[in-house]
Order: structure tokens, then sequence, then C-alpha cells
């Protein structure tokens, strides 16, 4: 007879394990019909299997919702159809209950974790696909945010990560323009990467370090005592939704639009990082004195990726060889990042897409983001033609770290999208990668990762 400790993670995974077994049934049969249909030559219904699809995985309401966000990005990763039913799944997980997070804190803290709180909110601030995030108070008078992982999410992103796969393996079989072996590998590292709160508090205080006092961008401060594997507690950022401000003034929209960039591309060009994840729940507006937009607080360091100087290195080839019409320095850049055997007809449309991407950045005015188009349509054409071009002269293998870049890239034009600023975002791009060469990245960075003990990128 066992008299130890009852663990509240155990006495939940038989009903998960259930819960993944039925979900996985389910893809599987959809798969299966497919799969019978392309072999006794029948036409296939691809908006019927993407809602079918959709309607399997739904059943998870974890984290393949934003594997799905993240894929949408990738023009060929998946097929329209099944892209765009996926994209309208909730990720919003419901929150847990009172009882259930004093056992959770107590596995994290031990039985008194509640005295080593001044106070703890029973109701939970915000909850999402991982976890839920409860306002406290610490002894010392300090706000603070108390980010409590949802159980048994192991099994939870392994069941997920499995049901990605076959829709990779089904998709292998529809003459793919995107070969998704190296996508599969980076998006499996990266979730599992999210579940491991000790690195998260590395990041965060790896960025704490970078906007050290910055005014445009803030970062929340780790309370290690209060934190474990599956705890976070950081002092809590106040700030106002980013959305409430797209009627505002366009001198505040551009405040808000100029630290969003430096957040962004700072990190990356100065010290090879990024934030994987510009969900529009990630940021929250800092106000002056007189209630304007003066900056940005930057949350949730969970889905980071940091790149090996090298590739920091591609990435401004890159836009140098399309800044200035050198071909020879624009193809080296895609064989620095991973690409291999590309045609004369591929690079054509990877340019296309990149071309969309820094298109911006190219351009040495003040302008919005999408430079005139509807915003409805702007990207449309330029996805377009990549579809096009990578079904007629692909496949192309897609390197791991592009996935991120670019759906990070995507995510932070679309706020710039909301916010309808005017920058001069040549200008600001210059400034973000002024001393971007292989001896200053790799001597920043080796600095700042080992201050806030992060691991050095592989590469």
């Amino acid at each position: 007879m066992n008299d130890g400790p009852i663990d509240p993670e155990k006495n939940r995974f038989s009903a998960r394990a259930a819960r993944y077994a039925s979900v996985g049934a389910n893809v599987g049969g959809v798969a299966a019909r497919i799969a019978g249909r392309r072999l006794f030559g029948r036409g296939s219904d691809r908006d019927r299997d993407a809602a079918s699809l959709a309607a399997a995985l739904g059943g998870l309401k974890g984290p393949i919702m934003k594997v799905a966000q993240l894929l949408a990005t990738i023009p060929e990763a998946l097929p329209a159809e099944y892209a765009a039913e996926l994209g309208q799944l909730q990720s919003q997980a419901p929150s847990m209950g009172w009882p259930f997070v004093r056992r959770r804190m107590a596995a994290e803290l031990g039985p008194d974790w509640e005295s080593k709180f001044a106070s703890f909110e029973h109701e939970a601030a915000a909850s999402a696909s991982l976890g839920q995030v409860h306002r406290a108070t610490a002894h010392d008078g300090r706000r603070l945010a108390a980010k409590l992982q949802y159980p048994d999410m192991q099994s939870a992103v392994e069941a997920d990560l499995g049901q990605l796969g076959i829709l990779f393996s089904l998709h292998r079989r529809m003459s793919p323009a995107v070969e998704t072996s190296e996508i599969l590998k980076e998006i499996g590292a990266r979730l599992r990467e999210e579940l491991d709160y000790e690195l998260e508090a590395k990041h965060t205080r790896l960025y704490g370090l970078i906007f050290k006092d910055d005014p445009l961008v803030w970062v929340p401060e780790i309370v290690p005592e209060l934190s474990t594997q599956r705890l976070l507690t950081m002092t809590w950022l106040e700030g106002k939704p980013l959305l409430d401000y797209t009627d505002r003034p366009l001198e505040e929209r551009n405040q808000i639009a100029r630290a969003m960039f430096r957040a962004w591309w700072l990190p990356f060009g100065r010290y090879g990082v990024i934030h994987g994840d510009p969900h529009l729940g990630n940021y929250t507006v800092i106000e002056d004195e007189d209630g304007k937009a003066a900056g940005i607080n930057l949350l949730d360091y969970g889905c980071m990726r940091t790149f090996a100087p090298k590739f920091i290195q591609g990435v401004v080839d890159l836009y140098q060889g399309l800044l200035h019409d050198d071909r020879a320095l624009v193809v080296h850049a895609y064989e620095t990042w991973g690409f291999a055997g590309l045609s004369n007809e591929l690079i054509d449309i990877l340019n296309i897409w990149a071309k969309f991407i820094y298109g911006p950045m190219l351009d040495d005015r003040v302008r919005t983001i999408a430079g005139g188009v509807t915003p409805g349509t702007y990207g449309r054409q330029e996805a377009f033609k990549v579809h096009q071009g990578l079904r007629e002269k692909g496949p192309v293998r897609v390197p791991r770290e592009f996935v991120f870049m670019d759906r990070a890239a995507i995510g932070l034009g679309a706020v710039f999208l909301h916010l309808n600023a005017e920058l001069n975002f040549f200008q600001l791009f210059n400034e973000a990668i002024a001393g971007a060469d292989l001896a200053n990245v790799t001597r920043r960075q080796t600095e700042a990762f080992a201050a806030a003990g992060v691991p050095l990128p592989q590469g």
C-alpha cells in the first residue's frame, strides 16, 4: 500500500490518455478515408477532409492550435484548406478551478505555499493553451504574476505532435511543394521547450539584460524563490491591450510600432534571439503621465528561438543582396540558412517571399507596412505566386531556423497593420542590425547568454 503524497497530475492521466486516444482514432479515421479514396482512384474532397481533420483535432484544444497559427504563415506547409480550418479552432483553454489550483501550487511550492505570498487571487487573470496566470502580491508589496502550467502538458504536447505528424504524412501524399520533415522537428523542439519554465525564466532574464533602462520596452523580473519548472512567478507589468490603441492619434500608434519593432529586431540583430510568439496578447501598452502611449510591456518568453551568429549574417546578407540587386549574395544567404539544391527557378520563387517580408525595410521613406496596398489583401498576391511556383518547381526543404523566423516576421507585420503606423522601416531596420557582423554578434551573444544562463545555440 502506497501512503505517499498523491500527485494530482497522475489522477487525471487516465482521463487524458483516453481523450488523446479518442482524438487519435478520429484523426486516423479521416486519414484512412483519404488514403482509401486515393488508393481506389476516387477524387479528393479537400474542403471536407480539412473540416473533418479540424473537428478531430479540435478535441484537444491545446498546443496544436498554436501550431495551426504558425503553419498558416508558411506558404504550402499544409494545403490551404487545412490551414484555414485549423486557424478557426480556439486556442483558449478553460481555467482550472481554485481547489485544483491549490493542489497544483502545493505540488510546486509545498503545503505552506500560500504563506509565501501576501495575497493570491483565486480566479485566473488569463488562461491559454499551456497554463494560466494568477495575480498575486509579494510580502514586500510587489505585484506579481504567477504562471501555473496545466497538469500533464508533456503528454498533451506529444499527443498533439503525433496528430501533426499525421497531417504532414497526408500532405506528403498530395504532391507537396514544401518538404516538412525539418518543420516538424523545429515545432516539436520549440513546443517541448515551452514546458520548461526554468528555461523561460532564463530567457526572461536575457531580455531584461538586453532592454535594461530602455524606455520603450519593459520586461518582467523573475522571482526565483517562487518559481519552479512548472510555476513561473514574475513581477506584474501593468498595461492596456494593444488593440485599444488602433484609433489613437498617429503619433501614439507610431510610438507603439516603434517599440514593437525594437523589441523584435534589436535582440535578433545584436544577440541572435527572437521572441517567437508575436501574439497580440503578449504585448501590453504603457502610458505616460498624460495618458499617451509611451512604450510596451513584452510578455511570455516561452516560445523563443536563438540563432548561431552565421544565421544572423545570412539575414543581413539577404537584405543587402535584395537592396543592391546582388543575386550572388542572395544565393549565398539562402545557402547560409540551410536551403540546399536550389535551382534558379526556386531562387526566384523564394525571392518573391523574401521581397515581401523585407519590402518595407528596403524602402527608405516613411510609409505604412502595407505601402498603400489594401490591408485585407496585403501579401495575398505574393503568397499566391509562391504557392503556384512551389507546386510547379518544388519541393523545397525548409530549414529549421526559417520556421519561427518567418512566423514571427509575419506576426509582427500583422501588428503594424492593426496600428496602421507610418514609419521609416528602412531606417529602423538598419539601426537594429548595426554591427550585426559575426564577431560582434558572437561577442555579445556569449556575454549576455552566459549572464542569463541561456545555452548558446548550436551551429
